[in-house]
């Protein structure tokens, strides 16, 4: 493959409720919701997207949340952990502020020398806060549930569960582009671009492990960086030629996106950089009103009224 991608994009993940899910990624994690949309595939749903301040591609943890669904069951086939890369000298404070919110924290510290507290959201998604030795200069969303000095710089990791390794590696290097830096008893690290923060994946080989389930409280889809649309046309001709089955470009408003599966079952997306989620209203303003692509806006009565009231909070809103 021809074409490397230079990090995570997004994760998308399934919720529960949706204003449960609002409160805790804009006052337990302090992110900035930054877009309130809908499934453009189930318009009935929302689609919430949280990040930093503007968005940037590797700051965004994204969620189908419907009220009612099923829960779903971590194992294989999946990616089981999503991880946020914090300041290094901050879990400290992450420990103490997530037992506020009544959410309970484990804290490891892998071979990397980076050290990680791990929990659950509301809906049982496996989450992780990761301390990078190397530090992140990315610009973190400030609020003043939890300010900057200790706050979010955007994704970390993400970890694919796989019953065999080798074909899953083979789409990670050869698919993607990214590079196999090591392995640790059953987990193999391979990181894109430079690596560091925001360009890791770990493959977690658990053969015993029964088959994951997508529904609430685990991901659907992890997405990698395009730089634009020109690349991703091209990516996605490679990805054919190879024999993989990719879908056609499809039109998410704020990014073009292309999904395939990866051997072991975790569904892909490749999206791109472009245009960015300040196209449809100004950055200050960004996930406070409900915004529709322009081939739904003509129901937008219809949708309002099939979606529950959400309250954002105060902390959506700068400083």
């Amino acid at each position: 493959m021809s074409i490397k991608t230079s990090g995570l994009h997004h994760v998308t993940a399934i919720g529960g409720d949706p204003q449960r899910n609002a409160d805790f990624y804009t006052r337990a994690l302090g992110l900035r919701l930054v877009k309130t949309t809908v499934n453009f595939d189930d318009p009935g749903t929302y689609h919430l997207y949280y990040g930093d301040g503007s968005g940037k591609p590797g700051s965004l943890m994204t969620f189908f949340p419907w009220k009612d669904a099923p829960k779903g069951r971590h194992g294989t086939g999946q990616a089981t952990t999503t991880s946020f890369s914090v300041p290094e000298a901050s879990l400290g404070w992450w420990k103490q502020h997530l037992a506020a919110s009544g959410t309970e924290t484990s804290q490891i510290r892998n071979s990397d020398g980076e050290e990680t507290l791990t929990f659950a959201d509301p809906d049982g998604l496996k989450l992780a806060l990761v301390a990078h030795p190397q530090g992140d200069p990315r610009d973190p969303w400030d609020t003043k549930l939890v300010p900057a000095e200790h706050a979010i710089r955007g994704l970390h990791s993400v970890t694919l569960s796989v019953s065999k390794e080798d074909a899953t590696a083979g789409m990670l290097t050869d698919g993607l582009g990214l590079s196999f830096e090591h392995q640790e008893s059953n987990r193999l690290r391979f990181s894109a671009g430079e690596g560091g923060p925001g360009a890791l994946v770990d493959v977690l080989v658990t053969p015993d492990a029964p088959r994951g389930l997508v529904a609430a409280g685990t991901v659907h889809h992890v997405a990698w960086r395009a730089p634009d649309e020109e690349t991703q046309a091209a990516w996605r001709d490679e990805l054919i030629d190879d024999g993989v089955n990719v879908t056609s470009i499809l039109d998410r408003q704020y990014f073009r996106s292309i999904y395939f599966r990866e051997p072991g079952g975790t569904l892909l997306e490749v999206a791109t950089d472009e245009p960015g989620f300040a196209i449809d209203e100004p950055l200050l303003e960004l996930g406070r009103a409900l915004k529709l692509p322009p081939w739904l806006e003509p129901k937008r009565e219809d949708i309002e009224a099939m979606l529950p009231k959400l309250d954002l909070p105060s902390e959506n809103n700068p400083r």
